[in-house]
């Protein structure tokens, strides 16, 4: 990836006049190396964290709420401050913004290292959720600012490429460190991967900034979002322990609606809005991120459980745990390319229809998964078959959130989708354990944790086969024009746990 030939002796920080980089350049290759390693981070921590849950669990003591809140902890800051950071790196300098992230999240992997307790640790995934909102936009938004505009959309690809591969190896690295050493050592990988990240960054990347990001930044819209969103996920966490009549489940709930109703409200008032309400104007594109909502919900819910269910049910060790979800990524590394082609040529929704209703099917072949723990007959089927449905799905979903805006407002409609992606992760592991009656240590009791592990994966494939039915009945083909407009287009999307398709693209006014 990087032609030390063509950077001998250079060691001169990279300037703002160094746009239009080509891929096959040595700065090229240096900004590319740079950004992948970045956009890596938060890629491995998202894959190799669910491995690790039950080792958690077993070290503190701890049920499955505690569980719940080590993975949502993450998610609510990262969703809730993921749009706002796009704003910050265009106003104040993508790389700046970058390098800072990349920073916080490796100090924030330290302490998730050394947590002595769920609490310590479950406030230093909400901080390591924050160092990833701040590094996720920017991986992207870099190389669509530095790139030559005939070498952006091979660069893109060539990091989508690397990321994928990040993701691919985050279940096997996570598995093999924790079976063999220490579930803390998944959070000491970070360190020196950052420490590459931030060298090559300050050394390679050049600055840039949006010239047309001159109004004031939304904090106030992304802390009633983020707050909001706690409020939300903890009433929703705590309402099958607690009760849901219990004072502080309810006093949660209604402070979660009424700030995010809030948010909304000051999003709609405000003319520098972190989220352009105007995007929604668009039928496509909100019956897209409908459709987006639930089924994300529906994979982030179930792949939550799916680890844990083949550790403390399947008696699989954690290593074996994250290889047997290694066919998925494979699937999706080899198809992806060809899915958006093909959706690009014959319109979406014949993908968005059929592709909810596979991952559907996938979900309810997961109750195969017992107590005997053959993977070929138990775990295969159902892992095969949602890689077939997440190809299907994932590419056509992208492209028709982009198709349904004007080109201008493209950026800023990818980040939508992709918060509005990762806000149904974050609330359906709140709510789908509780809903299969998977709570408190449950999860200690193969029997009991087997039982609510097969009606949560049947909920999840309700959900999906309601996204695809949605999809079929709504989403509508584009023409025969803006069909072939669109196979003109590098075909950009992000995978399952890729950083969204963000750069600095002019915002949406009230005014437009």
């Amino acid at each position: 990836m990087i032609d030390p030939a063509n950077h001998a002796g250079d060691e001169r920080p990279a300037q703002a006049d160094s746009v239009g980089l080509r891929l096959a350049s040595g700065p090229g290759r240096w900004v590319l190396t740079a950004t992948v390693l970045g956009s890596a981070l938060a890629a491995i921590d998202a894959t190799v964290v669910g491995i690790a849950l039950p080792a958690i669990g077993r070290e503190f003591g701890v049920g499955l709420g505690a569980l719940q809140w080590v993975v949502t902890a993450y998610t609510l800051t990262l969703a809730g401050l993921l749009l706002v950071s796009g704003s910050l790196g265009d106003k104040f300098g993508r790389k700046r913004v970058f390098t800072i992230g990349v920073i916080w999240f490796a100090v924030a992997s330290v302490l998730n290292s050394v947590a002595p307790d769920p609490g310590f640790l479950i406030a230093a995934r909400a901080l390591q959720g924050v160092g990833a909102a701040l590094l996720t936009p920017g991986s992207l938004a870099i190389i669509s600012a530095t790139f030559a505009p005939d070498d952006r959309s091979k660069a893109i690809g060539a990091w989508a490429g690397f990321s994928g591969v990040g993701t691919a190896i985050g279940p096997f690295i996570g598995g093999w460190l924790v079976a063999a050493y220490s579930w803390r050592l998944i959070f000491v990988i970070n360190v020196p991967l950052a420490a590459l990240v931030v060298r090559v960054t300050m050394q390679h990347v050049p600055e840039t900034r949006d010239p047309d990001a001159t109004g004031p930044i939304d904090m106030v819209g992304a802390g009633l979002v983020t707050v909001g969103l706690i409020g939300l996920t903890y009433g929703l966490i705590q309402g099958p322990v607690s009760g849901w009549a219990a004072p502080a489940v309810i006093a949660a709930l209604a402070a979660g609606i009424i700030l995010l109703g809030a948010f909304v409200a000051r999003e709609h008032r405000t003319p520098y809005p972190m989220l352009s309400l105007g995007l929604f104007a668009s039928r496509q594109f909100t019956v897209t991120n409908i459709v987006t909502f639930i089924v994300y919900g529906a994979i982030g819910g179930a792949l939550f459980l799916l680890p844990i269910a083949l550790q403390q049910v399947s008696g699989y060790t954690a290593l074996q745990a994250g290889i047997s979800l290694l066919p998925v990524t494979v699937i999706a590394l080899a198809l992806s390319r060809q899915s958006g082609a093909l959706a690009a040529r014959i319109g979406p929704r014949l993908q968005l229809s059929a592709g909810p209703i596979l991952i559907g099917l996938g979900f309810a072949l997961f109750v195969l998964v017992g107590r005997s723990g053959n993977y070929l007959t138990e775990v295969l089927p159902g892992v095969v078959v949602l890689g077939f449905g997440l190809v299907a799905t994932v590419a056509p979903l992208t492209s028709t959130v982009l198709a349904a805006v004007s080109a201008n407002h493209a950026d800023m409609a990818s980040a939508v989708n992709n918060d509005v992606a990762r806000a149904a992760s974050l609330l359906a592991v709140a709510l789908l354990p509780a809903a299969g009656g998977i709570t408190g240590d449950a999860y200690l009791h193969p029997d009991r944790f087997e039982a609510g592990f097969h009606t949560a994966s049947l909920i999840a494939a309700a959900l999906c086969l309601a996204g695809g039915a949605l999809a079929a009945v709504v989403i509508r083909n584009p023409s025969r024009a803006e069909r072939a407009a669109l196979v003109q287009q590098p075909l950009l999307h992000c995978a399952l746990d890729a950083p969204p398709r963000v750069s600095g693209g002019t915002r949406l006014r009230p005014s437009q």
